[in-house]
């Protein structure tokens, strides 16, 4: 039986860490693979207003629809819910000496960027996903 690096096993979504690499930009990769996190108010849809889904970028899985967006002032798309629970999943991230929870695609494992609740925003859930611009792609309404 001959041992296979990280880069030889497929990761969920069916792709290697190798092939997410050929597939996806630097800045892409380094948010979607490794949980980075784009700079605030400088990411391609922290503001926009167009109506339509909100798709993983990595593999296209719809995740949040325009309607749940809102101006949450933090400088990320911010969402009140996504577009099913099974969309998502949540992982407890205790990085940065704090707890938050991470918010990844179902469908590929990436991340999207983190919830948080308990705020105040006067929206149905009171939570916010605060979601990276270059972790989705809106395919607009027609």
């Amino acid at each position: 039986m001959s041992e296979t690096t990280r880069n030889d096993r497929p990761e969920p979504g069916g792709r290697t860490e190798e092939d997410w690499r050929s597939i996806l930009s630097p800045e892409e990769y380094h948010v979607l693979r490794e949980a980075g996190t784009e700079r605030p108010y400088t990411g391609e849809y922290w503001d926009t207003k167009t109506e339509g889904v909100y798709e993983c970028r990595a593999c296209g899985a719809e995740l949040f629809r325009s309607e749940t967006k809102f101006d949450s002032h933090c400088g990320w798309p911010s969402f009140y819910a996504p577009l099913a629970e099974d969309r998502v999943r949540y992982i407890k991230d205790t990085a940065m000496g704090m707890e938050r929870v991470e918010v990844r695609c179902a469908t590929c494992d990436s991340h999207m960027g983190h919830v948080f609740g308990g705020e105040g925003f006067p929206t149905p859930t009171d939570l916010r996903y605060c979601i990276n611009s270059v972790s989705v792609r809106l395919a607009p309404a027609s």
